[in-house]
């Protein structure tokens, strides 16, 4: 069996930033109304670009590390905003960057996606198919967003993030834990050309319910205690959710990684982006353990527990 082992990251956010006090004064609400409730200061429209530009200009930025494009057996992308059904972006990518054929994929497993897509990447490089994946997540929101909907416009973002992996000798952890439940799945809906529409009372239940859940059935079934996992990584949904499910997990939350102050909710793209910034940030070293968090529509719940 062969190990895994992040080799570059990347990330694109749209020129366009949108202050909390901008929206809050369009949507006539008081003063530090959104990150009281939310944790957001700042999250990013596009003006005219695609989703295929996006995944595609934070694919640039993961290149531009001297990052090589050979032996990259699977190009595979997690969105909930695709604007085409064929080719996919995945394919997109693949043409944009001259890489040499391999298998494309685009998957729809709603906020979780990132975690499923890189879970099957990792699949493919233990079982010898390939040497290397290109993981991708990416969402441009605004298109599916009520700009009048508090419970949504004061949260969603666009972005992109990209991450390569691949095999390596070293001997790594790496155990994975994701299951969907679809039986309150109406909580969280976004259908092809409607607007997305979100309970976020039920979506705050579900979500510190069963993500914690999910950590302590991934330490068990890894064998490992939380002493020992340096930072978990979440879909950064709402800093309401990160510290509830802090307190539920008994941590500090500085053990959880969050961005959302400055990035907003970027579904798909959340835990690409955070990875890239605690990369670039050098808050990772080698040898440390971290969680892959995702959760969302579906309802999917997902954790990757990953050695660096």
């Amino acid at each position: 069996m062969n190990y895994i082992k992040i080799l570059a990251s990347g990330k694109y956010l749209p020129k366009i930033k949108i202050k909390s006090e901008e929206l809050e004064n369009k949507l006539n609400l008081e003063k530090n109304y959104i990150y009281k409730r939310t944790g957001i200061k700042d999250r990013y429209n596009i003006e005219e670009e695609t989703i295929e530009e996006m995944a595609k200009n934070a694919v640039q930025n993961l290149f531009e590390q001297n990052i090589t494009k050979e032996n990259i057996g699977l190009i595979i992308v997690a969105t909930t905003t695709t604007n085409c059904l064929m080719p996919g972006i995945s394919n997109y990518i693949q043409k944009e960057f001259e890489i040499a054929p391999c298998i494309c994929l685009d998957i729809l497993a709603g906020c979780s996606g990132y975690i499923n897509a890189f879970d099957i990447a990792s699949l493919y490089i233990q079982t010898g198919k390939i040497e290397k994946a290109l993981v991708i997540g990416v969402d441009v929101l605004s298109k599916y967003t009520n700009s009048t909907d508090i419970g949504t416009a004061i949260i969603l973002s666009d972005g992109a993030g990209a991450t390569l992996i691949g095999k390596t000798e070293e001997e790594k952890l790496y155990v994975s834990n994701i299951k969907a439940d679809g039986k309150n799945n109406e909580i969280l809906i976004c259908k092809s050309n409607e607007n997305i529409f979100m309970n976020g009372k039920e979506i705050y239940k579900y979500a510190v319910t069963n993500t914690v859940k999910n950590i302590k059935q991934l330490l068990k079934k890894s064998n490992e205690t939380m002493e020992n996992i340096k930072y978990i990584v979440p879909h950064q949904s709402n800093i309401k959710i990160i510290k509830a499910i802090a307190t539920r997990l008994n941590i500090d939350t500085n053990k959880i990684y969050t961005n959302i102050k400055h990035t907003g909710n970027t579904f798909c793209a959340s835990i690409p982006i955070a990875i890239d910034e605690m990369i670039e940030k050098n808050l990772l070293k080698k040898g440390d353990k971290i969680i892959l968090l995702g959760y969302g529509g579906g309802l999917n719940t997902g954790t990757i527990l990953l050695e660096i």
